[in-house]
């Protein structure tokens, strides 16, 4: 099969595409724009292997969309590519809107164009996957239990609302033109290659380099976590075993404050790169920082913070037979073993980007 993967040289699309290639013999179209948060050195040892291409396309841009489909004729797609950080959705809303609704309508018209010539067998085949977020659900009460995929929507973030927004959009096409679709909706995801500005890798780097942890407001905020390579295990287990018209929740089951986290990954790099042993700081940061929590500093909420969200994944599990092989210490921990030995990754994208956001601030929230 031709899977056209959009936003795959982004954090969860990398991810994907290193299990599609290395798990399947798919064949790969990689679709990214490579806004600031992508890189193709996220890629790097797939660079001479034939079964992987890349097309730089902005989604934005329907005749280059229609293009895609004109000069790959995919037999699937796995559509992710989303702008995806709530702080700058509040900043530059319209970059959100249009990204990841319109977007999304640009693939859809183009997918139903193309599904609309495809011949019996192929069309049988073909597939739209739709990978959303569980924040178009809102936000949960403590002790409330966890999103169904019928849960109704409420989001309360410029991003959220837009994928709340492309949601619908993809149910329509299906329902109107009969365009055969999935949507999964996941969890905060960790692990490699994500962008340094989310909760994890921004705490660990942080950290490291002896700088000030900013956490929100006093961390109370939940969220369930999940490794990264959990979800795109269950993205495939969706696109290929999953039914056409439905919706899946995917979660981690590891729920958790964000103080907690920040804590839990200080903990770790304690113990595996304590301070005292630490290269990057100065000979006085070495003996006055006892622990990397000591450099954990609360900021200033920001409006709308969601308190609570959590998944039930009970319907991917039961239909599907898919669940999460690591728990929350074991995905920290190879979470963490792969920033403090991935260097290059992480000072090649940073400088990336404050080459085109020098005056940027980074906060300590994860989504």
């Amino acid at each position: 099969m031709k899977i056209l993967v959009t936003g795959g040289a982004g954090f969860i699309g990398s991810n994907l595409i290193h299990f599609l290639m290395k798990e399947t013999a798919h064949r790969i179209i990689n679709v990214d724009k490579l806004t600031y948060a992508a890189s193709l050195s996220s890629l790097a040892e797939f660079t001479t292997d034939r079964r992987l291409e890349f097309e730089r396309v902005d989604i934005e841009d329907p005749a280059r969309v229609r293009r895609l489909f004109e000069d790959h004729k995919p037999n699937w797609v796995m559509h992710l590519a989303a702008e995806s950080h709530v702080d700058r959705s509040i900043e530059n809303p319209a970059r959100f809107i249009q990204t990841n609704t319109v977007g999304t309508f640009n693939l859809l018209n183009a997918s139903r164009t193309y599904f609309d010539g495809l011949d019996r067998v192929k069309r049988s085949e073909f597939r739209f996957h739709h990978v959303s977020t569980d924040e178009v659900f809102g936000s949960l009460d403590i002790g409330q239990a966890g999103f169904t995929e019928s849960s109704p929507y409420d989001p309360h973030s410029p991003y959220s609302a837009s994928k709340a927004a492309s949601d619908h959009l993809v149910r329509a096409w299906g329902a109107t033109y009969g365009l055969p679709f999935m949507i999964t909706h996941c969890s905060n995801n960790y692990g490699p290659y994500q962008f340094p500005e989310k909760l994890i890798p921004l705490v660990i780097l942080k950290a490291i380099h002896g700088q000030p942890i900013p956490v929100y407001g006093r961390g109370e905020n939940i969220r369930d976590w999940i490794f990264v390579n959990d979800h795109v295990q269950a993205l495939y287990a969706v696109l290929t075993r999953g039914s056409i018209g439905e919706t899946y929740n995917v979660g981690g089951n590891q729920e958790c404050t964000n103080i907690e986290l920040v804590h839990h990954v200080c903990e770790i790099l304690d113990e595996i790169h304590p301070p005292s042993e630490n290269p990057r700081l100065a000979a006085k940061a070495q003996q006055a920082i006892a622990s990397y929590s000591n450099l954990i500093t609360f900021v200033k909420d920001r409006p709308g913070h969601d308190l609570r969200y959590a998944i039930d994944a009970t319907k991917i599990t039961a239909k599907l037979g898919w669940r999460p092989q690591e728990d929350l210490e074991s995905g920290l921990r190879k979470t963490i073993h792969w920033y403090l030995e991935n260097t290059r990754w992480w000072q090649t994208i940073q400088s990336v980007d404050h080459q085109n956001h020098p005056d940027k601030k980074v906060s300590g929230n994860p989504n």
